[in-house]
């Protein structure tokens, strides 16, 4: 029996391109759409367009966590092992990168005589978090890195599901929009992402479609999604191509960076009136001027809604990407903070 991506017992989380109801695009990390179905027959229907590396989905069938290659291009048909002995199975697909690909959902199949079960409700909590490769668990599964530098990779170690951002949300049991690019910083023309004319973060913030090498940029509708708590993580790749920062954290360049970060702070606070904004670096090693611009920006902004956090290995930990015991970290440290705060609307939830 086919499933369409429309039917009303998929719950998908995420941001997500739904002008095709027959073929919801994924573009970012965490993006998920979950059923529950009985029977031992599955299949998946993928659509692919690749920018760079392999591109792999997650998921998860009855607890256990699997893999998929997907094609460079066009469509692929998955045949998903069913072996479990559940009356009702529970299965998790979700986006493992970011922008280096975007896939359409293109429905599911499962066994003839079989059905697909009411969903389990969603949680009540919901954060959202702007960052860049570490907030989307970028080779986060390469292990044996641990506090080193990365290792030779093709995209095959990148898994959202070990980023700090989605860790996170598990722990305080919250939805969670995860609005990272691999490479972004704040500002057009610095950071990595798109190079030579890198794109930031002022760009991609309010767009589902964004990645200028798959077409044109498409505006996100914020009322689909309401976040409590949002996580501002940036000052990374914004010393590249030449940290200015660095150098001379009072010069004109760092002035000109702080005034756009307060900026996107306004213009968060403007979408989202009600939001705890947690403003941070990682544990990804860079200088710590960039903490201190960010501090100063918070003050500045003289909203007491609006904090700073800075981690216990702030900027020191590795000079490679964030393992997964690296993100657990980090994710553990946010989690405690996060629960201080007074967030009314978690009160109300609970």
């Amino acid at each position: 029996m086919r499933i369409l991506p429309n039917h009303e017992n998929l719950t998908y989380c995420g941001r997500i391109d739904w002008d095709n109801p027959g073929a919801p695009v994924f573009i970012y990390p965490c993006s998920s759409v979950q059923m529950r179905f009985t029977g031992n027959t599955l299949k998946l229907y993928i659509r692919n367009r690749n920018v760079y590396w392999n591109n792999y989905l997650g998921y998860f069938l009855d607890g256990t966590q699997g893999v998929l290659q997907l094609a460079k291009e066009g469509d692929t048909v998955f045949e998903i092992r069913v072996d479990t002995p559940d009356e009702i199975h529970e299965f998790l697909l979700f986006k493992r990168q970011d922008a280096c690909h975007e896939f359409a959902f293109l429905g599911a199949e499962i066994g003839e005589c079989e059905k697909i079960v009411n969903p389990l409700p969603q949680p009540n909590r919901r954060i959202e978090v702007y960052g860049d490769s570490v907030s989307a668990g970028e080779v986060s599964e390469a292990v044996s890195c641990v506090g080193k530098a990365d290792p030779p990779h093709n995209g095959e170690y990148s898994n959202s599901w070990y980023s700090y951002a989605w860790i996170l949300a598990r722990t305080l049991n919250a939805q969670l929009h995860d609005i990272a690019q691999g490479g972004i910083a704040l500002m057009d023309k610095t950071g990595w992402f798109c190079e030579p004319k890198a794109v930031g973060m002022e760009h991609v913030w309010d767009k589902i479609h964004y990645n200028p090498m798959l077409g044109a940029a498409t505006k996100w509708d914020f009322s689909q999604y309401q976040p409590h708590v949002v996580i501002a993580a940036f000052g990374q790749n914004d010393s590249h191509p030449f940290d200015y920062m660095a150098q001379d954290e009072n010069g004109a360049r760092a002035a000109e960076w702080k005034a756009h970060y307060k900026k996107f702070l306004r213009n968060l606070r403007k979408t989202y009136p009600g939001a705890v904004i947690i403003c941070c670096t990682t544990l990804l090693d860079h200088d710590s001027a960039w903490d201190r611009a960010i501090g100063q920006a918070v003050r500045e902004m003289a909203d007491e809604r609006i904090t700073q956090y800075l981690f216990r290995r702030n900027g020191s930990a590795t000079p490679g990407h964030l393992r997964i015991p690296e993100a657990q970290e980090m994710a553990d440290e946010l989690a405690a903070y996060i629960e201080t705060l007074d967030i009314q609307e978690w009160n109300k939830a609970e």
